[in-house]
């Protein structure tokens, strides 16, 4: 075995799509000779992968380098700034946080091994900076080193994004959409399984125009086949679809397959009218309203998510009331709420008509509300029910093991608590008999024989 070149402690914030980047840099060191550490106070390089789409996660990135630069008093060689924010700010951070010896930007995560050598070898006389590079997909197609639970894993099938929301950043960090080629995304899903991946959760920013930008026409049907094929992986999770790509075929084709898990991600952000065309979204109340009847005709079984931003500049009374109307008459299984941040660069921060803060938080309270009300009966309903659940681990309480059923994605939804007569191992599937509804987790007992 080679000599460990260094320990790298590593904190990867924001969504599952930088945590895949995050994973693809702890691969690539792990294959130069690098060491993954479990906490700063070990670390040689403390690498710090960074989100910026709203304000809040900015600061909660500014606080957590400033955090990490005090480990470069006691024994930390380096402090590296990866992700959003060094994309977006490489100068201000430059500028302002001198304790940074690295900036790396998302289109240049394939130049990690070189920049840590680089420092390490010369020392971090300035900052070295890789932001801007010309995006190329192949960088996924590299080693990951995996952190989510046993037996689950993130697929990124794309880069990017083509919306043009007024409220969202991300087109403007991340640039447009650039989809993988179907033959890499099959081979690493393979991969994954050959690791022991039993749940692939399929993730980009708007999954359902996968395909478009390389093969002309959405390809994720056909993707999801390819994938089905993989012999392994037993449930497929499609996460962040948009209702306006949504048409019978691609409906028919999800409910066909096998794999699918019935869980259809379904990020709104609002349903009035005006709101939505001064949000840029595309489509209409009326297809939203019809694509969700018709997933469910097809799929009786399936859990709807989704996520709406209150506050948005223009909400008045009368649309927020829309909006209260519309999910206390769909019933979503899961909510998302957030309230309205006017984010730099963004057109809709320009809009007149911006909420004061008081009624943001007041209608937040007031949606969430009837959001968890309506969680916590949907949850009754499946007491009694026997559900097939993916093993995660012991709970905190060292009482229960916990996981997630088809019904629970990772790190938005709520868990599955459970007893056993039996040792369970993370990556296990059980049957699990469910007994007590919480407004958003459950308890049960695993059914063993």
């Amino acid at each position: 075995m080679s000599e460990c070149k260094a320990k790298i402690g590593v904190i990867s914030l924001g969504c599952a799509k930088n945590l895949v980047d995050t994973e693809l840099m702890l691969g690539l060191l792990g294959e130069a000779g690098y060491e993954t550490c479990g906490s700063a106070e070990e670390a040689d390089v403390i690498l710090v992968n960074t989100c910026a789409f709203i304000e809040s996660a900015k600061e909660e990135a500014i606080n957590t380098i400033l955090e990490m630069a005090e480990y470069k008093k006691s024994g930390c060689r380096a402090l590296v700034v990866t992700g959003c924010l060094a994309e977006r700010y490489s100068e201000d951070i430059r500028r302002e946080l001198p304790e940074v010896d690295a900036i790396v930007g998302i289109n240049n995560v394939g130049t990690i091994v070189k920049v840590i050598d680089g420092i390490l070898e010369n020392g971090p006389e300035r900052p070295a900076v890789e932001v801007g590079g010309a995006f190329s997909a192949l960088y996924m197609n590299g080693p990951r080193r995996l952190s989510t639970p046993e037996g689950s894993a993130y697929l990124k099938i794309a880069e990017g994004c083509d919306n043009r929301c007024t409220f969202c950043a991300i087109p403007g960090i991340r640039g447009p959409m650039r989809s993988r080629r179907l033959e890499d995304i099959a081979a690493e899903a393979a991969r994954l399984a050959s690791a022991g991946v039993k749940e692939l959760n399929v993730i980009a920013q708007d999954t359902t125009r996968y395909g478009r930008d390389i093969y002309g026409k959405p390809m994720l049907a056909e993707l999801l086949k390819e994938i089905e094929a993989v012999d392994g992986i037993e449930s497929v999770r499609v996460l962040y679809t948009y209702p306006e790509e949504f048409d019978d075929k691609l409906i028919s084709e999800l409910a066909s397959l096998s794999k699918f898990a019935h869980y259809i991600d379904l990020p709104l952000q609002h349903i009035n009218a005006a709101i939505l065309r001064r949000m840029g979204r595309r489509g209409s109340p009326e297809h939203i309203r019809s694509v969700i009847s018709k997933l469910r005709a097809a799929m009786p079984d399936c859990i709807l998510r989704t996520s709406f931003i209150v506050g948005f500049p223009g909400e008045t009374e009368e649309a927020f009331g829309e909006l209260m109307q519309f999910v206390g008459e769909y019933k979503f299984d899961r909510v998302g709420v957030f309230t309205y941040s006017p984010e730099e660069g963004t057109p809709a921060a320009r809009l007149r008509g911006q909420i004061p803060e008081e009624i943001k938080r007041e209608r937040y309270e007031r949606l969430y509300s009837l959001a968890g009300e309506i969680s916590f009966e949907k949850n009754r309903t499946r007491v009694g029910s026997v559900v097939r659940v993916l093993t995660e681990g012991v709970s905190e309480d060292g009482i229960f093991y916990e996981g997630r059923s088809y019904a629970e994605a990772p790190d938005s939804d709520g868990k599955i608590f459970f007893t056993s007569d039996e040792p369970l191992a993370a990556g296990d599937f059980v049957n699990v008999e469910l007994l007590i509804a919480e407004e958003y987790d459950l308890t049960g007992r695993a059914l063993n024989s």
